[in-house]
C-alpha cells in the first residue's frame, strides 16, 4: 500500500531518501486526528478519595437536598419576621424564649409562635413557625425568659433554606468535569462515595539518542542530560494522563525497536523525543511504521519551533515523536499533542489563567474588609461577564460553581453594576461555557444539557428566576432565558414577556399544584377552591411561599387574591425547598410542580398546566451553541426523557 503524502516506507532503501514533506499545522493536525479519531478510552469507578484530578464520565445528581433542612446561618434566635418588623435600637421588641435550644444535630421540638423565639446555633435546623433568625449581637437579655430584639430582620434573614445550595435531583457535576478539591467537597456534601470517571491514558515516554544521560549521572564527553523525558512526563500528568517512563534508549535499532514494541503493546499512546530529523543516524521514524497501520501521517510541520514533529497512528494508538530540542519539544507538545491527549483522557480544553470581566449587578461590601467574591463567568459579544455567586458562606456549590473570584478593596463599600473587574481563575484549565442560560431553573433542562455535554458543548445554567432572566437577556448577558410567567390580565404564559430582540421557543408543560403532606385530612379529597378557602380561614395551616419574581410566586399571589396566610413571608427560592418544608412538617402547604411533589411523596391538588419556555436572543440564534441547544430540545429522546420526569413536551412543527 502506498504511504500517504508526508509518510515514510519502512522498507529501508537509501537512508537519505526520506526527506521531510512539510505540512501546514492545520493539515498535519487534520490528518492525525482523522486517523486517530480521539475519544475517551474507557470508564472506571473510583472512590471519592481517589477521584482527585479525574474527569467525570457521567453526570452526578444530588441524591439529597443540601442543606437537607432550613437552617440558621448565625448564632441567634429563631423568630417570626413579623414580630421583628418594628424593632429598633430605641424601641426594642420583647420576645419570650421557648424552653429549648436548637444546636447542630438537634431536631427542634417546639414551634415558634407569635411573640416567641428559640435560641439557635449556626447550622441548627429552623423550628416550625420561624421564618428568620436575629443575630445574638442584635439582642439583649431581658430576664431569665426573654430577650429584647433591637433590629428588624426580613423574611428569610440569616437562613439557608432546604435545597437552597443543592436541590435533590439537580445535576451538581456534569460529565466532563475535572474533579478537584472543590468538587470532592461537593460530592461529599451530597453523600456520594464513588465517582464514575474516564480512565487516564497510560502514555509511554521514551527519549532517544546516544548522547543522553539521566539527571544525577555524570556526563561523559559529548553527552547532555535528558530533560525531555521528565518534562514530557510532567506535562502528561498536567493533562490528565499517566506517564510510563521508559528512560533514554540509545541509537541502536534492535534496542529501540524492542522498547517501542513494548511501549506500544502496554500503553495507550507513545511519545518519543529525538530521532525525527533527516539523517542516516535517525532510526525512529523507520521503526514506527512497523508498529501498525496506517503508520506515520505527518513528518514535518510548518512550525517555528517544531518543524521536525512526527505524528503517527499505529493500530489505533497515537505515536508521537517530538523534536529533540526541549523548546521545540514542549512547544509542539502543548500546541498540537496535548489537546488530542486531553480528548483521550476526557479532559476539557485548557484556557488562560486570568481575565477581565464586567460585573452586571451592584455587589455591596462592608467597609474596612477586603472581600473576595466568587463568580461564574459567561462570554458576551462585548467580553466576559462575571455573575457573583451569593449563596452564603455555608454553601458548597458557590465554590464549586465558581470559575474565579474578584476582589473588592477594604476602602470601598461595593462594586457598581457594570464595573470591570479582573477575575482570578480558580483553575488555569478553565474554558468559559459555550452557552449561557440565565432564568428559571427546571430539572427538565437536565437531559437537554446532558446531550450538549455529550456533543462537547459546554453550557452553564444560572438560576435567578424568570424575571431576572428576562432582564439578563435584555442586557445581553446570556444566550437563553427560561421563563414561566403568566400574564395576570390574559392568563397566557410567556408571550407578553418577550423583550425586543428576542423570540420565544416552546419548551414543555409543567403541572403546578398545591402540595401537602400525604394523608393530611385538611387537604385530602379537597378541590382547589375548597383548599384555598380552608387555608384562608385556618391560622394553624402554615404556608411556604416562593421568592418574589418567580413565576410560581406570581401564580400564588393571583390565587391568594391579596390574602397573606400564615407563612406567606417564608419564601425560599426553589420548588425543592417548598417541598422539603412541607415534607418535614415546617409548613403544611405550598405551590410547587408535580414532579417535585412526587419526589417528596406529597399530596397534590392540581392548579394548572403552565408553559416553561425559552427566550432566545435573535442576535445569537445562529451561533453553534444555541443551534445545538435547539436541536437537542427537538430530539425525540429529549421528549421521552421529559415524559419520564413528568413533563409534557411541546408539539413541534
Amino acid at each position: 500500500m502506498k504511504p500517504p503524502q508526508g509518510a515514510h516506507s519502512a522498507s529501508g532503501g537509501a537512508e537519505q531518501s526520506q526527506f521531510l514533506t512539510v505540512l501546514s499545522r492545520d493539515e498535519a493536525l487534520r490528518r492525525w486526528t482523522a486517523a486517530l479519531a480521539p475519544k475517551p478510552i474507557g470508564r472506571e469507578t473510583v472512590s471519592l478519595d481517589a477521584s482527585l484530578g479525574r474527569v467525570l464520565a457521567v453526570s452526578v445528581a444530588a441524591p439529597i437536598d443540601v442543606p437537607p433542612f432550613d437552617r440558621s446561618q448565625m448564632d441567634g434566635y429563631a423568630a417570626r419576621s413579623a414580630d421583628l418588623a418594628g424593632a429598633a435600637e430605641d424601641a426594642p421588641v420583647r420576645l419570650t424564649l421557648n424552653a429549648e435550644t436548637v444546636a447542630c444535630g438537634v431536631a427542634p421540638r417546639l414551634p415558634v409562635g407569635p411573640g416567641t423565639a428559640t435560641p439557635i446555633a449556626t447550622g441548627g435546623p429552623l423550628p416550625r413557625g420561624a421564618d428568620a433568625v436575629i443575630m445574638v449581637e442584635h439582642t439583649d437579655p431581658d430576664g431569665p425568659g426573654g430577650i429584647l430584639a433591637r433590629r428588624p430582620v426580613p423574611p428569610g434573614g440569616n437562613l439557608a433554606y432546604a435545597g437552597s445550595d443543592l436541590a435533590r435531583g439537580e445535576v451538581v457535576l456534569r460529565a466532563g468535569t475535572l474533579i478537584g478539591a472543590r468538587e470532592i467537597g461537593l460530592l461529599a456534601a451530597c453523600g456520594v462515595a464513588q465517582a464514575e470517571v474516564w480512565r487516564r491514558p497510560r502514555v509511554a515516554v521514551l527519549s532517544t539518542g546516544d548522547e543522553l544521560a539521566q539527571p544525577g549521572e555524570p556526563l561523559r564527553p559529548a553527552q547532555i542530560y535528558d530533560s525531555n523525558g521528565p518534562i514530557v512526563a510532567a506535562a502528561l500528568t498536567e493533562n490528565g494522563c499517566d506517564p510510563v517512563r521508559f528512560g533514554a534508549i540509545p541509537d541502536d535499532a534492535a534496542a529501540l525497536e524492542a522498547a517501542l514494541r513494548e511501549a506500544h503493546a502496554t500503553c495507550d499512546a507513545v511519545i518519543l523525543s529525538g530521532g525525527t530529523s533527516k539523517g542516516a543516524g535517525d532510526l525512529t521514524y523507520r521503526l514506527i511504521d512497523r508498529l501498525g497501520a496506517p503508520g506515520i501521517v505527518a513528518h514535518g510541520v510548518a512550525l517555528k519551533p517544531g518543524k521536525p514533529l512526527c505524528l503517527a497512528v499505529c493500530d489505533g494508538k497515537a505515536v508521537v515523536v517530538l523534536p529533540g530540542f526541549p523548546t521545540s519539544a514542549m512547544f509542539t507538545f502543548h500546541d498540537m499533542v496535548a489537546p488530542v491527549l486531553r480528548r483521550l483522557a476526557g479532559q476539557p480544553p485548557r484556557a488562560e489563567a486570568s481575565l477581565e470581566a464586567r460585573v452586571p449587578v451592584r455587589v455591596p461590601s462592608d467597609l474596612g474588609r477586603t472581600e473576595f467574591v466568587m463568580a461564574s463567568l459567561a462570554r458576551t459579544d462585548e467580553g466576559y461577564v462575571a455573575f457573583p455567586l451569593g449563596k452564603g458562606s455555608g454553601s458548597v456549590s458557590s465554590f464549586s460553581q465558581a470559575d474565579g473570584f474578584f476582589t473588592i478593596d477594604a476602602l470601598h463599600d461595593g462594586l457598581d453594576a457594570g464595573a470591570l473587574a479582573p477575575v482570578t481563575l480558580l483553575d488555569p484549565g478553565l474554558r468559559p461555557p459555550d452557552l449561557v442560560i440565565v432564568g428559571s431553573h427546571c430539572v427538565g433542562l437536565e437531559p437537554v444539557l446532558d446531550q450538549l455535554a455529550a456533543e462537547g458543548v459546554s453550557a452553564r445554567s444560572i438560576a435567578v428566576g424568570s424575571m431576572a432572566g428576562v432582564a439578563a437577556l435584555r442586557r445581553g448577558e446570556c444566550d437563553i432565558a427560561p421563563i414561566h410567567l403568566m400574564d395576570p390580565a390574559t392568563g397566557q404564559y410567556n408571550k407578553s414577556y418577550v423583550p425586543d430582540g428576542a423570540e420565544l421557543v416552546k419548551g414543555w408543560g409543567r403541572l403546578q399544584g398545591l402540595a401537602f403532606r400525604a394523608g393530611d385530612r385538611r387537604f385530602e379529597s379537597f378541590t382547589l377552591e375548597q383548599a384555598l378557602k380552608r387555608v384562608a380561614g385556618d391560622p394553624d395551616l402554615l404556608m411556604v411561599n416562593r421568592n418574589p419574581g418567580s413565576g410560581t410566586r406570581i401564580l400564588t399571589d393571583k390565587l391568594l387574591a391579596g390574602r397573606k396566610p400564615e407563612g406567606y413571608w417564608n419564601q425560599p427560592r426553589s420548588h425543592n425547598a417548598v417541598a422539603a418544608a412541607i415534607a418535614q412538617g415546617r409548613a403544611d402547604w405550598g405551590v410547587t410542580i408535580r414532579p417535585v411533589a412526587d419526589a417528596y411523596g406529597l399530596g397534590f391538588i392540581p392548579i394548572l398546566d403552565e408553559q416553561y419556555d425559552f427566550l432566545v436572543a435573535r442576535a445569537r440564534r445562529d451561533s453553534p451553541a444555541v443551534q445545538a441547544f435547539l436541536l437537542a430540545l427537538a430530539r425525540p429522546e429529549t421528549a421521552d426523557a421529559l415524559l419520564q420526569r413528568g413533563f409534557t413536551p411541546a408539539e413541534r412543527g
